[in-house]
C-alpha cells in the first residue's frame, strides 16, 4: 500500500485516477478547492482534504504533503487569466516541489502535456501562450530537482473509453483518452523505469505496463 497526495483531485484525470488507486489498496488524499467537491471525491475511495493551493505557502504545503509516499500533480487553473494561471501551473507547482522535498517525500509525477517545452511556439497573443509558458516552466523546475521526479505529457484528451495501450514512443502528437491517462498515472507510481523521466504519449497499440516498463 502507498500513500498519494493528488493536488487537482477532482479534476477529470483525477476522478478516474482515484478509484484505481483506491482498488489496489493504496491510501489516497485528493486535495480540492471546494468543499462541494468533497462527495464526488468519497465516491472513488479517496479522502478529500480542501486546501487552497494557489495561496498555501511552502511550509503549509510540506505539513500537508508529510507522511505520504508519493504528490502527483494534476492541479491547473482551468484557463481564465494569464495571472492565475502562472500563480496555479507555475508558482504553486513549484512551491510543491519544494514543499515536497521539505516533506521527505521523494517521489512526484507531474502531468504536464505532449506539447510542454520552453520552445512551444505558442504566440504571445494566444491565449493558450500563459499555460504553455507556465507547464514548460515548470517541468523545467521538477526536472532540476532531487526529486524522483517524472513529467507525463499526454497527448489531446479525449472521453473515450480506455483501451490499457499506449504509444510513448511517437514524436508527433495526437490523442489519448483521459481514462488512459489516469491508468499511465497509476502504473507510472509503481514502474521504476519512469522515474527521471518524461514521457510523451499518445494512445497506441503497446499495453500500458509494458511500454513504461521499455522506456
Amino acid at each position: 500500500m502507498a500513500r498519494i497526495l493528488i493536488f487537482g483531485g477532482h479534476g477529470k484525470v483525477a476522478l478516474l485516477l482515484e478509484p484505481l488507486l483506491t482498488a489496489r489498496g493504496d491510501q489516497v488524499t485528493a486535495v480540492i478547492r471546494d468543499a462541494g467537491q468533497i462527495d464526488d471525491v468519497r465516491a472513488t475511495g479517496a479522502d478529500p482534504v480542501v486546501f487552497d493551493a494557489e495561496s498555501a505557502s511552502r511550509e503549509a504545503m510540506a505539513t500537508l504533503i508529510a507522511d505520504h509516499d508519493a504528490v502527483v500533480w494534476s492541479a491547473g487553473a482551468g484557463g481564465g487569466s494569464a495571472e492565475r494561471t502562472i500563480a496555479v501551473d507555475l508558482d504553486a507547482a513549484v512551491r510543491s516541489m519544494a514543499a515536497a522535498a521539505d516533506a521527505g517525500v521523494g517521489r512526484y509525477v507531474m502531468v504536464s502535456y505532449f506539447g510542454s517545452s520552453p520552445a512551444h511556439g505558442i504566440p504571445a497573443t494566444d491565449s493558450f501562450h500563459a499555460y504553455a509558458e507556465a507547464k514548460a516552466a515548470a517541468d523545467e523546475a521538477l526536472r532540476a530537482t532531487a526529486l524522483d521526479w517524472t513529467v507525463l505529457g499526454p497527448s489531446r484528451l479525449t472521453l473515450e473509453a480506455p483501451t490499457g495501450r499506449i504509444d510513448a514512443t511517437s514524436e508527433t502528437s495526437g490523442s489519448v483518452s483521459r481514462a488512459d491517462v489516469a491508468q499511465v498515472i497509476a502504473q507510472t507510481l509503481v514502474e521504476p523505469a519512469t522515474i527521471r523521466r518524461t514521457i510523451r504519449f499518445n494512445e497506441g497499440d503497446r499495453p500500458i505496463d509494458q511500454a513504461l516498463r521499455e522506456l
